[in-house]
């Protein structure tokens, strides 16, 4: 009695009832308004001596004849009116059911799917067929939010794996070095001084892989508050924060003012600090790395360029990938989630990234970012803005 298919099935047959009832009053009293309807009686009636038959004959006038006629079809209109009604009433439940059965029946198919939708196996989908209506419209919303939700469990199982194998390694260093050289009774200091180098290298890793995963969670749960910014101020403040002038490197800015968009601030220094990191630690020495903004069209943009051995076109695809490290450049270990932070800062925020580079001519990363002012939807340019 609670679902929504008697629910409906009761309202249509009340909804069908009332108005055939009405409609039925309204032919009754329109009838019994214009034929003044009365039965015949022995009051009314007038006795005359019929000499003919030697007796009495009861007649009534013509008028009063009328009228009883009209009474007696008022009597059976009524009557019949009333069976008419019940017949109705009847009829009107069977056929709100079928209809209401008809009508929620995609409704049904998106419950059984829904029933066999499990967390750990989101492949399934609704596809309803049929007529484009109100069902068809949800049945659609929710096969495009299986999708959205599917891709996230993916992600984020691939994640987890890919998380827990980056930090198995660390974790099995210093389990080893621990074991081998801490634990014997016969360790020299000079074993364990390496012991310890080892171990701080270890825990170092595994410090900023723990750093990348919660600055990653924080902006997947939208946590940041978006502000006006100014990305000018953003390129400058990161290439003050970089170590590129400790490392021997010269540093280069060329940021326009004004260049205001809306989104967080520090999530963007951190990108740009993410990209300057690689730069600085990829640049030869005595080279020089360039961080500048401007603007094209209704895009800001912000681009980091060294002078470094450059990447190749097979792996440049693939550099904002989760955990891609590519080739190994000096004794520092990375997480591989720099890069793949970047791009979700900055997807986060509506833009794109882009890497330019060549091997053996150094590499350029932009930042796309839409400006504040920004109406249209015209995509950010393919070619890098910074030569």
């Amino acid at each position: 009695m609670r679902s929504i298919r008697f629910r409906l099935t009761v309202i249509y047959s009340t909804v069908l009832f009332a108005l055939a009832g009405v409609t039925l009053a309204v032919i009754y009293f329109a009838v019994a308004r214009t034929t003044r309807p009365q039965p015949i009686t022995e009051r009314t009636a007038k006795l005359y001596e019929n000499r003919q038959y030697r007796g009495q004959v009861t007649f009534a006038e013509v008028s009063q004849i009328e009228a009883a006629i009209n009474y007696n079809t008022l009597q059976n209109l009524r009557n019949y009116s009333l069976l008419a009604l019940g017949g109705l009433f009847v009829a009107s439940l069977a056929v709100g059911w079928v209809l209401s059965g008809r009508a929620l029946r995609p409704v049904g198919a998106i419950t059984r799917t829904a029933r066999e939708i499990q967390a750990t196996d989101l492949s399934r989908r609704i596809r309803l067929r049929g007529p484009r209506d109100e069902l068809r419209d949800l049945a659609d919303t929710l096969d495009s939010m299986l999708d959205r939700l599917d891709h996230a469990f993916q992600a984020q199982r691939q994640l987890i794996d890919d998380a827990s194998h980056e930090l198995r390694s660390p974790l099995a260093i210093i389990r080893t070095t621990l074991d081998a050289s801490l634990t014997a009774p016969d360790t020299t200091p000079e074993e364990r001084g390496r012991a310890v180098a080892v171990v701080d290298r270890a825990t170092t890793r595994m410090s900023r892989l723990v750093e990348d995963l919660l600055a990653t969670a924080r902006r997947e749960a939208d946590t940041m508050t978006d502000t006006d910014v100014d990305l000018g101020t953003v390129a400058r403040e990161a290439a003050e924060e970089s170590l590129a002038r400790e490392r021997g490197l010269r540093l280069a800015v060329s940021a326009e003012p004004g260049l205001h968009l809306i989104g967080d601030a520090d999530a963007l220094r951190r990108a740009a600090g993410n990209l300057l990191s690689n730069a600085v630690r990829l640049a030869p020495a005595g080279s020089t790395i360039t961080v500048a903004s401007g603007r094209t069209a209704s895009w800001l943009w912000l681009a980091v360029a060294d002078e470094g051995p450059g990447i190749t076109a097979d792996d440049l695809p693939r550099v904002f990938d989760r955990f891609w490290k590519g080739p190994q450049k000096g004794p520092e270990r990375r997480t591989g989630l720099g890069l793949a932070i970047v791009r979700q800062i900055v997807e986060s925020h509506g833009g794109r990234v882009a890497a330019f580079s060549q091997p053996g001519r150094g590499s350029t990363f932009v930042l796309w970012l839409p400006a504040a002012d920004r109406t249209g939807e015209d995509p950010p340019p393919p070619e890098s803005p910074w030569p």
